[in-house]
């Protein structure tokens, strides 16, 4: 008697990175609250959900434009804890989401506004996987500009009591990201480097950011907040994006951290980001 194959039960189905990158996209569409997916399209570790979301990323792209650079989330040991990691992780920018400031958001258009106020850098050159890994001085020479920039993301209303057992699904949502203004590109940026080497304590280290919200301070930081320096976060990018498979390239806008705790403005707020040595970015949320 011949016996016909069984469907496996979901337990033991193969990974399918698509599957949940589905779900992940129809839970945006419908500004539904960041949790755990169901038991049968969970990821078991990094690895996969790093798959999940360059699957993720590649759906987006379909209504936001191709890859255009990248962003680094959690750049702090604090926040890592906070969400049961140990390590930074990374996202992607899609071009239709990349904009000039000043600029406007509708915070309708999330389930929860937040914004975070960051260093920005575009590349002039590729930076691909070489025999020893990328340091803060080997992408020296890949850095074509430094600007003021804003992240726009939306956490879908996440329990944050409950984050650190759903790490691996903040890197699954592409790290939140909905998109970056950016302000005037420096490309004099190395007359910050006021020392043979980057440290902590050179002029991109002591560079100082402060925002403000309706005109009131709500904090500041430095450079160096970033992973120690804002191209030690650059390095440690490259390596994540070659760990992947893939690259920074020529002509990538990446994000390198936020300077000051995220911020969750409200409708009709304006808020501004002065980067020392740059002109203020103004972001409007009507």
């Amino acid at each position: 008697m011949t016996t016909r194959p069984r469907t496996a039960p979901s337990s033991v189905r193969s990974f399918n990175p698509d599957r949940l990158a589905h779900w992940l996209e129809e839970k945006h569409r419908q500004r539904r609250t960041f949790d755990m997916p169901p038991a049968s399209l969970q990821v078991k570790d990094l690895a996969q959900a790093t798959q999940v979301q360059q699957a993720l990323v590649r759906l987006k792209s379909n209504e936001c434009g191709p890859t255009a650079g990248w962003k680094i989330a959690l750049a702090t040991p604090v926040m890592q804890q906070m969400v049961g990691l140990n390590a930074p992780i990374a996202g992607r920018l899609h071009q239709k989401q990349i904009v000039s400031a000043p600029a406007h958001t509708r915070q309708r258009d999330y389930g929860r506004l937040l914004i975070e106020f960051e260093i920005a850098v575009r590349l002039s050159r590729d930076l691909p996987a070489t025999q020893q890994p990328h340091t803060a001085v080997s992408v020296i020479d890949a850095v074509e500009a430094i600007a003021p920039a804003m992240e726009i993301a939306d956490d879908r209303h996440a329990d944050y009591s409950q984050l650190a057992r759903l790490g691996l699904y903040l890197v699954t949502d592409n790290a939140w990201n909905e998109g970056a203004m950016l302000g005037r590109f420096d490309s004099n940026w190395k007359r910050w480097l006021d020392a043979p080497l980057p440290h902590a304590q050179d002029g991109l280290g002591r560079l100082r950011g402060e925002v403000f919200i309706n005109n009131t301070s709500v904090g500041g930081g430095h450079g160096r907040d970033l992973m120690g320096h804002p191209l030690q976060a650059l390095a440690w990018l490259a390596n994540e994006a070659n760990a992947r498979g893939e690259q920074l390239s020529a002509g990538d806008v990446c994000i390198l951290g936020s300077l000051v705790s995220s911020k969750f403005p409200g409708q009709g707020d304006v808020l501004r980001f002065e980067l020392e040595g740059f002109a203020p970015i103004e972001l409007y949320v009507t």
